[in-house]
């Protein structure tokens, strides 16, 4: 199971964009309720011009509040705020601001645009941006620059930029890391919690959990689907001739036999002890009943074995369609009773039996 595919792994990472997607839209309010105040104190400091382009720069920013509350597109929400913050900070340092202070406001960008991006996409946006601060403060004469700033400014200005760009690499880089491993963790102790120890099937506790999602499904939309109910046939005796190790053995290699047998929707699980279920998605009963067949005819011609004893392993199942229940515990316990028929009968047999046209077979032809 890889992350990307992990269920946990993908809610992680909504839930993470969820949050983050909050905490730019209060970020967006305040930035838009600060420029407002900045910019009513240049008006009353003579600077109308600065004043007004800081009030336009509220209108992209709240246009951008609410094309994410009317669309929810986080990747489009980030991407607009880093658009207005690159130009923001580039006014402010070609104008100057009020009193040559613009550049100050430039602090903020590394930190903001690594929490906005990836590392790679964050730094290559800084370089660009730098790029252009570099060309404003060395060519003053360009038509679009209104400040003009002495060396020792530039000197101080650009080695402290420098140093915080590097700060925050470092900082988000180790955040990363250190969210990365936590996601691992998480998902190994997710994977761990739904599948069996020795099989690596899916748990009793992950089965029903599937099932439940199954019967909800059936009820909006009327998929139909079918369990089978698998019983090793005198397991007991394998354990007490051959011994434990012998007994897992043969449970793990029944299990990689299942995972060849069923098809890619199917889920197999270990029920408990020698009995496993299989949850057949999109399945009536006659199509559960010929895989189940075909798994008991391979089940029968493979030899398991252990330290070179062959082990006698047979199946026995017990099938059932939700068709012919209105409840999980109703589905299981119509299994069980034919699981326990087919025991009844011989064992190593399916069951209910099912009439082909030609011969009475225990499971009858695909559908």
């Amino acid at each position: 199971m890889t992350r990307d595919s992990s269920s946990g792994y993908q809610a992680a990472r909504e839930r993470e964009d969820a949050q983050i997607s909050r905490t730019l839209t209060w970020l967006s309010l305040a930035a838009v309720l600060f420029l407002i105040g900045i910019a009513f104190k240049a008006w009353h400091s003579g600077h109308s011009t600065h004043a007004l382009v800081l009030m336009a720069f509220t209108l992209p920013m709240l246009a951008n509040m609410n094309w994410f509350v009317r669309t929810g597109n986080h990747a489009r929400q980030k991407i607009g705020l880093i658009v207005i913050a690159s130009a923001l900070f580039t006014y402010l340092i070609a104008s100057g601001g009020e009193s040559n202070t613009g550049p100050l406001w430039f602090y903020v960008f590394p930190p903001l645009v690594f929490f906005l991006t990836n590392l790679k996409t964050g730094t290559m946006v800084l370089l660009l941006v730098s790029l252009v601060a570099v060309i404003v403060v060395q060519f003053p004469d360009l038509p679009f620059v209104q400040a003009e700033y002495g060396s020792d400014f530039q000197i101080r200005f650009f080695a402290a930029l420098t140093f915080e760009s590097i700060l925050c690499f470092v900082l988000e880089a180790s955040r990363l890391k250190a969210r990365n491993e936590l996601l691992e963790l998480a998902l190994a102790h997710e994977h761990a919690a739904k599948t069996d120890e020795l099989t690596g099937l899916s748990n009793r506790r992950d089965m029903l959990n599937r099932l439940s999602e199954e019967f909800s499904r059936y009820q909006r939309s009327g998929h139909h689907f079918s369990i089978a109910l698998i019983d090793l046939d005198l397991f007991k005796n394998i354990n007490d001739q051959y011994g434990h190790d012998a007994g897992d053995a043969a449970l793990i290699q029944f299990a990689d036999l299942v995972r060849s047998i069923i098809r890619q929707t199917d889920v197999a699980a270990r029920w408990g002890g020698e009995e496993f279920l299989l949850l057949l998605p999109d399945t009536s009963l006659i199509p559960a009943l010929t895989l189940a067949e075909r798994l008991r005819s391979e089940v029968a011609k493979s030899t398991f074995s252990f330290n070179g004893q062959v082990l006698p392993v047979t199946m026995s199942a017990g099938i059932c369609s939700i068709a012919q229940a209105n409840s999980i515990d109703n589905l299981l316990r119509q299994a069980d009773i034919q699981l326990y028929s087919a025991k009844e009968a011989g064992r190593n047999r399916i069951a209910p039996r099912v009439r082909s046209q030609n011969t009475d077979t225990q499971s009858g032809p695909a559908a």
